[in-house]
């Protein structure tokens, strides 16, 4: 079975170009300069979300599903990089930590702390979907 890779694509194209839109945004401007981290966020949010189910069902799919279903983040993550997903499961279970903390990026450290990891993301994620898409029957 081959897993449609389409909507992780877009939500990294779409945090991508949120977090480039943030790079370009004049620091004057607080209130531009929120709503777009808070676009970031946002876009980090749902594209975390897709990565790790479909990091779960690529898991199911070649390895079996006993290694996948009823397992923690932290064990798929480690799972992932043990079948060269990704390249570093703790780079992940902060990413993971990070996502944990958007409900509370009303808080300015918060949603800080949540942006830059991010940002950060983006690499990690585009490498998930080339190894994805270089295994995907």
């Amino acid at each position: 079975m081959s897993l449609y890779l389409d909507n992780l694509t877009q939500s990294i194209e779409a945090l991508e170009r949120s977090v480039k839109t943030a790079n370009r945004v004049d620091e004057a401007d607080e209130d531009l300069q929120e709503t777009v981290r808070a676009g970031v966020i946002q876009n980090f949010e749902v594209t975390y979300e897709l990565s790790w189910k479909m990091i779960k069902r690529w898991l199911e799919e070649n390895i079996g599903s006993a290694h996948a279903d009823g397992i923690s983040k932290a064990e798929l993550f480690r799972r992932a990089a043990e079948n060269l997903l990704i390249t570093d499961a703790e780079r992940w279970n902060d990413y993971n930590e990070a996502r944990n903390l958007t409900s509370h990026t009303y808080d300015e450290n918060t949603a800080e702390s949540v942006f830059t990891e991010a940002t950060e993301f983006v690499q990690d994620v585009k490498y998930l979907l080339r190894a994805l898409e270089e295994r995907n029957d």
